[in-house]
């Protein structure tokens, strides 16, 4: 009874030993194990308590350690970037800055040119200003295109006055009443606009077609082959019915086997406006002070440029007040970045401090562990004469070798 017993232990033994069925040996011992460890956790015992609040701090604990450098190095790329994408944000807004401080200087100078000029050439100074209109009737039939807006002459709204739809031309008010004026468009049959086709310069009228587009003629011939369909075409003032330099329309070439047609297509598509904005102009006469007419012909213009270069110094002094400013916000900005980039660099230097100080904690947590396993083959004792005295380095290059000596 006693041998069966034992030819059966050891058949199990022998079976336990061949590498598959020892496989499978184990994964049956882990299932039983987490099913017994399920069914403590169940229990709400002290101990399985306390022991499961130990395995989640040491968890937690370690998976914090760990992660340390990890978190190191993407807040540290991430705080670069960001500094980075800021200095080059500052970089392109002061360009830009720079560039429009020089332009409105620019504009500036050229407007009190300009009105010189005028100031000049004629014996008065004309000023406007856009009211802003609402279109209340429509008229758009095959033959008559108009607005009707509600501003009239309560406003200062007269024959003649330039309607724009934002920058470009819509057409110009034919009929005016107390609080209403009707607006011929630009695509009216009845509508004739001198204007300049662009680039190539050259004097033309536009007449309206009855549709959205307009139509060139009154044009001489032999001028015609210049043009493309990217000319544009803005009006030339001439007849001083509109002002010079507004902007209609877009060249579009139509190719006929007899003449080629030139139609302008307009900016603005008419039926689509609900809000359109009247310049209302106004006429400044120049004050004469000589009597004399022969000193007012050598005194005015004089006067004129002297005024104009007063505005000038002053423009420039205003600029110059502007560029000290702003080089002290700059100056302040510069001072903030260079802050911003030493806290940076004290940061980076105390988490390199810390890495540093986790790396000599590993390798002393690897030492200890180490020490466990080899540390009697490196410790001189009274059976190992050739060992070495404990704490010394030659003792721990022994335990970190694994116990070999040389």
């Amino acid at each position: 009874m006693a041998s069966s017993r034992d030819d059966f232990i050891i058949a199990i033994r022998s079976a336990f030993l061949k590498k598959s069925t020892q496989q499978k040996f184990s994964l049956l011992t882990l299932t039983f194990i987490s099913i017994f460890i399920i069914l403590l956790s169940s229990l709400d015992f002290k101990v399985i308590r306390y022991l499961k609040i130990a395995i989640n701090e040491v968890v937690y604990r370690s998976s914090f350690v760990v992660s340390i450098p990890e978190n190191f190095i993407k807040n540290t790329f991430i705080e670069i970037t960001d500094y980075s994408t800021f200095f080059n944000d500052y970089k392109k807004n002061k360009k830009e800055l720079n560039n429009l401080k020089s332009k409105n200087v620019s504009s500036e100078i050229i407007q009190f040119e300009n009105k010189e000029l005028k100031e000049l050439i004629n014996d008065y100074v004309s000023s406007s200003d856009k009211v802003l209109a609402k279109i209340i009737v429509d008229h758009n039939s095959p033959f008559l295109k108009s607005l009707i807006i509600n501003k009239g002459s309560k406003d200062n709204i007269k024959i003649g006055t330039n309607v724009f739809d934002q920058s470009y031309l819509v057409g110009r008010v034919i009929e005016v009443n107390y609080k209403t004026a009707r607006v011929l468009l630009l695509s009216d049959l009845n509508s004739n606009v001198p204007v300049t086709i662009a680039p190539q310069n050259v004097q033309a009228i536009i007449t309206g077609s009855g549709g959205n587009y307009g139509e060139i003629k009154y044009i001489k011939d032999g001028i015609t082959d210049e043009f493309s369909n990217e000319s544009i075409v803005y009006t030339s003032g001439t007849g001083a019915i509109f002002k010079s330099g507004i902007p209609i329309g877009k060249l579009k070439i139509i190719e006929k086997e007899t003449k080629n047609k030139f139609h302008v297509e307009f900016f603005t598509d008419f039926s689509q406006l609900k809000y359109v904005f009247a310049e209302v102009v106004t006429i400044q006469e120049i004050e004469d002070t000589n009597k004399n007419q022969n000193d007012n012909i050598t005194k005015t213009p004089a006067k004129s440029k002297i005024k104009i270069l007063e505005d000038e110094i002053k423009i420039i002094e205003d600029t110059n007040l502007k560029f000290q400013e702003e080089s002290e916000n700059l100056k302040n900005n510069i001072n903030f970045l260079n802050t911003k980039i030493s806290n940076l660099e004290n940061k980076i230097t105390s988490q390199t401090k810390e890495i540093e100080q986790f790396n000599l904690d590993t390798k002393e947590l690897e030492f200890l562990k180490m020490n466990l396993n080899y540390g009697h083959k490196c410790r001189k004792s009274f059976f190992n004469a050739k060992g070495f005295s404990v704490g010394s380095q030659e003792y721990k290059n022994c335990v970190m070798s694994k116990g070999r000596k040389n």
